[in-house]
């Protein structure tokens, strides 16, 4: 039986074109890109083109981009490296954020930090009259809010949260510095609206075909930012710690890739969505969608969160699904192992503890198929045991 892989917001396949370049550059044997010797250089310089190619893609300038190890490492700097950059600042953020900017927001809240939390309503969508109450502050102000949502799909309008804040801030009071993780958003959304409202963008390669260990933090030149990892020199200071040449050459390739597919990615995958979701309600009546309608525009095009009230909980309908050859996740792949159930899901208010603790996440790749949708439908009604 062939499986059917609708986990892609966890992790897609390496793209052939990413591959090749990694091949090739570590077939070259390259030295330490910081070594001055002939192999060190060799392998500076597919660092430096790295950069290169991935500031074009993005539209930003070569300083602006700052290598880390992956999406995680890049909301860490962020968040807690500009909160740390200005002493007495207060951290805004959400309930729906992911673990990679959650956690650290609790961190900071534990150790006496101002943490405050912007409301949402029932699809995921930010208040952002609260977020202008929030940011009426003298203090410093960072702001972190996700461009979209891993798990439910919502879209979150940066812009108008940039503009809130921005008409919020007391007279005097420093500019606020706006991260957002755009770990799911890139190759899915016009990544230049994403880079041009935020101050810190942290984006993943294995998300959108490059290889797992290469992230990038995107940083508007001159905001507040202070090194979290001490040691080297790396990354204007930033980032200590040897850069994988190989691995950034194949990471710049799926992301130069990634945007130039932007443009088609909702078009060809939201009927998609469309057609598991029609199939699926028809299927299995009880079913309930979790997030922003599939029509709404401020939504993720391949992502689809359903949760199966009559049939148990998410991590034992994943568990069901594995062996009936659908690969789903329960809320986020950083989070799916955990015993409690999505905290996403859960800051949706939806006042059903049965519908929150049986949420499963479905998420399309790229090359996914109309047919792959109604496919992965008659799976998961076997599956789950319901007469056709």
């Amino acid at each position: 039986m062939e499986r059917l892989h609708l986990d892609h917001n966890a992790t897609t396949p390496l793209r052939p074109e990413a591959r090749a370049a990694l091949v090739e550059a570590l077939d070259r044997g390259l030295g330490n890109p910081s070594a001055v010797h002939g192999s060190g250089r060799a392998a500076r310089a597919l660092v430096d083109e790295a950069r290169e190619r991935v500031a074009a893609a993005l539209g930003v300038d070569e300083d602006a981009v700052v290598f880390t190890s992956g999406g995680t490492e890049s909301d860490n700097l962020a968040v807690l490296g500009a909160v740390a950059a200005q002493p007495g600042a207060r951290l805004v953020t959400s309930a729906l954020e992911h673990a990679a900017v959650h956690e650290p927001a609790r961190a900071l809240e534990r150790g006496g930090a101002a943490v405050r939390w912007v409301q949402n309503d029932a699809a995921g969508t930010l208040d952002l009259e609260h977020l202008a109450r929030l940011a009426a502050v003298e203090a410093p102000l960072v702001v972190s809010l996700m461009a979209a949502n891993s798990e439910i799909g919502t879209v979150n309008d940066l812009v108008g949260a940039r503009e809130a804040v921005g008409r919020a801030r007391p007279q005097g009071a420093a500019e606020a510095v706006l991260h957002t993780d755009a770990v799911q958003a890139r190759g899915k959304t016009p990544i230049s609206e994403v880079v041009g409202a935020a101050d810190l963008v942290s984006l993943s390669a294995h998300k959108v075909g490059g290889p797992v260990g290469v992230g990038v933090l995107v940083r508007r030149i001159g905001a507040p930012l202070e090194a979290r990892s001490r040691g080297g020199s790396q990354e204007a200071g930033l980032r200590a710690g040897t850069e994988s040449a190989p691995l950034l050459s194949a990471a710049a390739v799926a992301v130069e890739l990634a945007v130039q597919e932007a443009t088609t990615y909702r078009e060809r995958l939201a009927p998609v969505a469309a057609a598991f979701w029609t199939a699926l309600e028809r299927a299995l009546p009880a079913a309930r969608l979790n997030g922003p309608a599939l029509d709404a525009p401020a939504r993720l095009a391949n992502t689809v969160n359903v949760s199966f009230p009559k049939y148990g909980d998410a991590r034992m309908l994943v568990t069901r699904l594995d062996l009936g050859g659908v690969e789903a996740s329960a809320g986020s792949a950083c989070a799916s192992g955990s015993l409690e159930p999505s905290r996403v899901i859960s800051a949706l208010g939806l006042g059903d503890d049965e519908r929150v603790r049986s949420a499963v996440r479905f998420s399309f790749g790229r090359s996914a198929l109309v047919g792959d949708a109604e496919r992965a439908v008659e799976s998961l009604r076997i599956t789950l045991g319901e007469a056709p």
